[in-house]
């Protein structure tokens, strides 16, 4: 019967040896895509997928070629659920195994959830400055920013992800539709003609003096795309003007419709938190009569309006300050030494890890104590 069939190939060793098979190549493979994909792309192309597609450069086609690192997690976590409930079940001299398997079963869905709800942001600051949000490293987001009180920001946040859809983007908060004519993944511009480059079609704000031109996919680690947008503004059916946004553009740039006056900005994506963070001081010791870095460290004022705390606390290298479900880590700093860049992960999967490693350890425990007790009993039995 198929149900029998489905039950034989699930629960088979072979299958397991196979998918580990497959993970080795697959890690194999992935690992040397990193040369000419980067590191992101490569870990969504092959390890945060299905199924992993390959086309000819250029090509605008694709066909599947190799099992990606979720089908394969997948069909193995599968594996040892059935086999280990065909196998053993759930008896009591097997409650040592019973216990190890649950260690394994819950390092995989840890993974995965890392994989799916992790997040990895910096959070820059001079001393003396205070935030309450942090910033991707790379991915990018457009805001729409209504200054028009003084006091206060009505900020409209557009991911990078949907101004490269290139469509109309309509928003409840905004009186306006954005229509997005051009999006550059990663661009150059400049202030004066080049070889290479094109004279932007902006009508109003920065964009009419500059040119622009469409870089390569950046793939090293330690440089970053920088994308550009052409945006128009419609109202009523009638165009307000085509912006050119990029994160080269430090200068504000500024519409003004309805009497409201706002603000266009591509900028590194944020992520508030409801409290804020001030640098009181940011040490960089080094071992007397060298340059070799001895110890980075910020100390850090945390504010929460909500909770009414304020207090101290001292971040340095391996002694990050966990706080509001965030771990802030002390990542880099400033050449100037006034500055101090936080590492935030927001991780609510962060102790399976450790729970998992404890179950298999206490399981192997009391499996090779099962066994070991009645072996010495036998033995000092006259």
């Amino acid at each position: 019967m198929l149900l029998d069939k489905l039950i034989s190939f699930f629960t088979s060793l072979k299958l397991t040896v196979v998918c580990l098979a497959l993970a080795v190549v697959l890690v194999f493979i992935g690992t040397l895509a990193q040369v000419d994909m980067g590191l992101y792309k490569a870990q969504n192309a092959f390890f945060r997928s299905f199924i992993v597609f390959w086309g000819p450069q250029g090509a605008d086609w694709k066909i599947p070629v190799f099992p990606g690192g979720y089908l394969i997690g997948g069909v193995l976590l599968i594996n040892l659920v059935a086999a280990h409930y065909k196998r053993f079940g759930f008896r009591r001299d097997k409650l040592g195994i019973i216990i190890t398997h649950l260690g394994l079963i819950l390092l995989l869905l840890g993974q995965l959830a890392t994989d799916l709800l992790s997040r990895e942001s910096n959070l820059h600051l001079r001393i003396g400055e205070a935030r309450n949000y942090s910033e991707s490293d790379r991915l990018t987001e457009l805001a729409v920013i209504d200054t028009t009180d003084g006091d206060t920001e009505k900020v409209v946040a557009i991911p990078d992800s949907t101004l490269a859809e290139q469509r109309e983007i309509r928003n409840a908060a905004l009186p306006f539709t954005i229509r997005v004519k051009q999006y550059l993944a990663n661009s150059s511009l400049s202030d004066q003609a080049q070889p290479g480059f094109e004279k932007c079609p902006a009508t109003a704000g920065a964009g009419p003096r500059l040119w622009m031109k469409e870089e390569p996919r950046v793939t090293k680690m330690d440089a970053r795309d920088v994308p550009s947008a052409l945006l128009e503004l419609e109202a009523n059916g009638q165009s307000l003007g085509s912006w050119l946004v990029s994160e080269y553009l430090r200068e504000p740039q500024s519409v003004t419709f309805a009497h409201h006056t706002y603000t266009l900005a591509l900028r590194l994506r944020r992520y508030y938190k409801p409290f804020s963070l001030q640098l009181l001081d940011f040490r960089h010791d080094i071992y007397k009569g060298t340059e070799i870095p001895k110890n980075f460290s910020s100390r850090v004022r945390v504010r929460n309006a909500a909770t009414g705390e304020d207090r101290e606390a001292l971040i340095y290298m391996n002694n990050p300050l966990r706080y509001g479900g965030l771990t802030f880590y002390q990542a880099s700093f400033d050449p100037d030494d006034k500055g101090s860049i936080l590492q935030v992960v927001h991780n609510p999967s962060w102790l399976t890890p450790y729970l998992a490693c404890l179950l298999v350890g206490a399981g192997l425990t009391i499996q090779f104590l099962a066994h070991l007790i009645p072996f010495v009993k036998r033995r000092l039995t006259p």
